[in-house]
């Protein structure tokens, strides 16, 4: 059992057999909401939790699980992302980087608390962030401690922080992992992944490769 951004108790993640919860959340790419119970009796569903618009890593994460989907879409599978962020700061994101698939928004971490999705809390691995080198896209010259690496990427991006974003990387005692599940038409999860669980904070910002998650696809029950 952990603790969410807000100090709440909270679950183990889920796993293959659970039910998926299910949520009703506003909009991040658009005006509206968008519900578990839009897929259900329809597709599979890929549901990818992120941390938000202010995490480098997050923003690569949400790239990566569009080219993901353009490999997953020949097998009938659908995608759907939550970001941690107010609707109307990713909606001012999104409105000039327009993504894959839809995106809805989550500032409270109410989805990723109800599927389990844990972290860590920032002032027990202050030490871990400032020398754990990292290089997920291996878009830098060489691995750089967490922090350092953090700043880099949002220099190569050219990233301007809004004032909400500022308050989202803030927000709690907790770095937030993500975590993807893979739903089945019926509602009923059947992979999952979570950020860090196999290499520690080294795993930060990397995404399951398209292997994994063909080889997770191609599972499903008919």
């Amino acid at each position: 059992m952990g603790h969410g951004p807000t100090g709440e108790t909270r679950r183990s993640p889920l796993l293959p057999g659970d039910r998926a919860p299910d949520f009703t959340l506003p909009a991040a790419d658009r005006e509206g909401t968008v519900s578990l119970a839009d897929y259900r009796g329809r597709a599979p569903l890929l549901l990818g939790l992120f941390r938000g618009i202010y995490c480098p890593f997050c923003r690569r994460a949400l790239v990566r699980m569009g080219q993901a989907w353009e490999r997953l879409r020949p097998e009938g599978v659908d995608a759907l992302a939550v970001v941690a962020t107010t609707p109307e700061n990713a909606r001012l994101y999104f409105r000039f980087r327009l993504p894959r698939f839809p995106v809805a928004a989550d500032a409270e971490f109410a989805t990723h608390c109800l599927y389990g999705v844990p972290g860590l809390r920032r002032t027990d691995i202050e030490a871990e962030l400032r020398t754990t080198p990292v290089n997920p896209t291996g878009e830098l010259p060489a691995p750089l401690p967490i922090r350092e690496a953090s700043a880099a990427l949002s220099r190569l991006d050219g990233f301007e922080p809004t004032p909400t974003d500022r308050e989202d990387h803030t927000r709690g005692p907790l770095l937030q992992f993500l975590g993807q599940f893979l739903v089945d038409r019926e509602g009923t999860i059947r992979w999952t992944s979570i950020e860090c669980a196999r290499e520690g904070l080294a795993g930060l910002g990397k995404f399951p490769t398209d292997d994994e998650l063909l080889t997770a696809v191609r599972a499903l029950p008919g």
